[in-house]
């Protein structure tokens, strides 16, 4: 099976090239869902996180308030460099036993979507990586239009992995800074590409970076 690694920057329309993807049959799994059921109220992340954040960082109910924890450590790089050690090596295990599942079932392809792919160090697990961007200021305009100030969402964009860093890494790109029909297309010609790909253990050209 093909383990596919998709990421970008946030903002960058990931979720749009997932909803894509499981149109043609992909089967994609989004770090972002794993994180949330690896947080829940009982949960061991849960019980650390409120212990390192207190628990202000809490809804009533005692599930976190994440817009509120997300507000605290990206203005804080040690309290998201705690957080994370938190919760990401929960996501990256839940991640593994994913992909396993999808093998057995005898999938071709498999999609990882994550925002910090790269930071993580998971992407090494991976056989081929694919980056979304756009343009910074589509970025910005994304995150204030889902109700971010314009202080969080230049804060969140600057705590990750510069994008041309990223593109530089990936073994394939979509641009997002277009319409969402040039979008599917870049995505439906991509998929085409992956199936001819020879299976992991065929040969090792798959996971060479490409020329773009």
């Amino acid at each position: 099976m093909l383990r596919i690694g998709l990421t970008g920057g946030i903002g960058s329309g990931k979720s749009a090239v997932v909803a894509m993807l499981r149109d043609l049959g992909v089967p994609v799994v989004e770090a972002d869902d794993i994180s949330r059921e690896v947080v829940r109220q009982g949960e061991s992340a849960w019980s650390e996180i409120v212990e390192a954040f207190g628990r202000e960082i809490l809804h009533e109910t005692g599930e976190l308030d994440r817009a509120r924890l997300a507000a605290l450590v990206f203005a804080d790089p040690e309290k998201l460099a705690r957080l994370n050690q938190i919760v990401h090596p929960r996501v990256l295990a839940a991640l593994d036993r994913w992909l396993t599942d999808r093998e057995r079932e005898g999938a071709p392809i498999a999609v990882v979507e994550a925002p910090l792919l790269y930071e993580s160090g998971y992407a090494g697990k991976l056989d081929r990586i694919v980056v979304v961007f756009c343009r910074r200021e589509q970025q910005f305009e994304r995150l204030i239009a889902r109700g971010m100030s314009p202080e969080n969402a230049e804060s969140r964009i600057a705590s990750q992995m510069p994008p041309e860093e990223k593109q530089r890494l990936a073994a394939d790109l979509i641009d997002n800074s277009g319409s969402l029909e040039e979008t599917r297309r870049q995505v439906a010609l991509l998929v085409e590409k992956w199936k001819l790909l020879p299976q992991p253990g065929q040969s090792s050209e798959h996971s060479a970076p490409s020329s773009k």
